[in-house]
């Protein structure tokens, strides 16, 4: 009786609790003071995951013999499957884990397979005059899947886990809430950062084995960080509710069923306007044992269909995404890339420009581009979530544009220093003739991935934002499977009638110009349908009604 007393006095947040499953306080349980703790876990996670995938092409095709396509179809398949694993994690949490438990099994997971990592990297030491080379590839490509299982329940429920630290019903918190999603992509950088840049130096120039076996210990030290913040989490409180799957597969089941039957309403209401079909399963048949849908799950329903289209569309800035961490490396490795004469810079170490970008972009948006387009369009964002996507897909058509220029001189100076038929000579041509590229890729990430990440969250049913995140991931996911499947059609198609092709092992033969110039058609096409959808869509939470 005291302990209610007691909680009735002070500020709880509804539907919360905290780890001793007591009403969360608002002024002790969750938000920022709860976020930075996740915050700072995610970065330490992502230094582990940098600097295993920064540096995943050259240890390929230099440590394991792989040709460069092979090598670029090998990340991508291996990336697709983690970007597509994190839905699978993220429906065990919703429905029966729970997010917090979820994200500490997985973690151990994680550490478990960046510890098999590091020691495949060590078997021909320990298999001296043995025939490790099979073996070796078997135990590291084993490792780096459960790694991405791992990865994959980890990720989208630890930021799923931080936007719930923020009460959206509380407007300075709901404010607070988006903010969220910038901060948290601004610690991934800095973590990705430091994995690109030092890891990179350390796998290139002191041991392969040393550079991966920093990010297992990292990891461990980000695991214990989110386990120390347990006692300022708030956790949502269970309802007892129909399985959300469930539930939004019976409208679909209905209005299938009832698909003959006549409309039940006669006339057209005007927040019916869209997906009138999903109406049906209003009806009640007289068989029906269990009864019609409610309006309240039709609408549900609706707005997870309206979302496919958005998602579909997404798929295009993924492609374009995946030659950061390819193909641009492959280029950098031709290029001059001594700083002084002494200190070389690791090819893969350029992607940290992404994230230099993102570190300096995030607190200029949210502190001077948000508040200044707020006064002149009204919107608490300053720009919807879509137009904010929208934003970053068109920037990845100058992306590829700026590339395949680059391209195009990188190989003119090849043939004029008669370098053609010299794959590994270095062109004399700067490196850094790759930023614009790299920094461009860092605005896309800016609008259109954390746009995505906000957006898919926000706009699907309460019980679901860690499988909401986890769509925006698929997108990543299946995005890295089409671009292999780009690659593999180009590198066959355009050796067609006995000619070079162009992407060879050779790229001072190939025509990576082309390939980009490719991608950007593609993504124009892309930024066209997205925008046709885009401007008929209706969202679903009612605070994003007026937008």
């Amino acid at each position: 009786m005291e302990e209610q007393q007691r909680y009735s006095t002070v500020n709880t947040v509804p539907g919360y609790v905290n780890y001793r499953h007591r009403p969360a306080v608002r002024s002790r349980h969750g938000s920022w003071i709860s976020a930075w703790f996740l915050i700072w876990s995610e970065v330490a996670e992502s230094v582990a995951f940098s600097g295993i995938s920064g540096n995943l092409m050259v240890f390929l095709t230099d440590k394991l013999g792989e040709s460069t396509a092979m090598a670029a179809t090998n990340i991508n398949a291996w990336k697709g499957v983690g970007f597509i694993l994190p839905i699978a994690g993220a429906i065990v949490a919703d429905t029966c884990m729970g997010r917090y438990l979820t994200i500490v099994v997985s973690s151990i997971i994680y550490i478990i397979g960046l510890g098999l990592i590091t020691l495949s990297t060590a078997l021909p030491t320990l298999m001296k005059g043995g025939n490790h080379e099979l073996l070796q590839k078997i135990m590291f490509f084993a490792a780096l899947y459960l790694f991405a299982l791992g990865r994959g329940g980890q990720n989208p429920c630890i930021q799923a886990f931080g936007a719930d630290q923020f009460d959206g019903n509380d407007p300075q918190e709901s404010e607070a809430k988006s903010s969220f999603f910038n901060w948290w992509n601004f610690g991934v950088s800095i973590g990705a950062l430091l994995g690109l840049v030092i890891l990179s130096y350390v796998e290139d120039n002191l041991s392969w084995g040393l550079g991966f076996g920093i990010p297992c210990i990292i990891m461990v030290f980000g695991t214990g960080l989110f386990l120390l913040g347990t006692m300022t989490y708030r956790f949502p409180l269970k309802v007892e509710t129909k399985n959300p799957f469930r539930r939004i597969g019976r409208v679909y089941a209905k209005a299938a069923r009832n698909r003959n039957l006549d409309h039940p309403f006669s006339e057209q209401r005007p927040t019916r306007r869209q997906l009138r079909c999903l109406d049906k399963a209003l009806i009640v048949r007289e068989d029906d044992v269990d009864g019609g849908c409610s309006e309240e799950e039709v609408e549900e329903a609706k707005a997870v269909l309206r979302l496919f289209p958005i998602w579909a569309m997404s798929f295009v800035l993924a492609i374009v995404y995946a030659q950061s961490g390819t193909f641009f490396i492959k280029q950098g490795d031709t290029m001059d890339r001594m700083i002084g004469s002494k200190l070389q810079v690791p090819s893969a170490s350029l992607q940290g420009l992404m994230n230099i970008t993102m570190l300096i972009t995030v607190p200029i948006y949210d502190y001077v581009f948000v508040p200044v387009v707020r006064r002149l369009t009204g919107k608490p964002n300053g720009i919807t979530m879509l137009q904010r996507i929208g934003i970053g897909l068109s920037i990845t058509i100058l992306t590829m544009g700026v590339s395949a220029i680059v391209e195009r001189k990188r190989l003119e100076l090849a043939s004029r220093h008669g370098l053609l038929d010299s794959p590994t000579a270095t062109i004399p041509m700067s490196v850094w003739w790759l930023l614009p590229q790299y920094v461009l890729f860092g605005f896309t990430v800016l609008f259109a991935l954390v746009g995505l990440q906000e957006f898919f969250y926000d706009q699907v049913p309460n019980e679901l934002h860690s499988v909401g995140l986890a769509i925006t991931s698929s997108i990543q996911g299946l995005g890295y499977f089409l671009c292999s499947l780009i690659v593999s059609f180009v590198t066959k198609a355009t050796k067609i009638g006995g000619r070079k092709g162009w992407i060879t092992d050779n790229l001072n033969r190939s025509h990576l110009d082309y390939y980009y110039w490719l991608l950007a058609g593609i993504s124009a096409v892309d930024l066209a349908l997205f925008v046709y959808f885009a401007k008929s869509y209706k969202y679903y939470k009612q605070r994003h009604s007026f937008e």
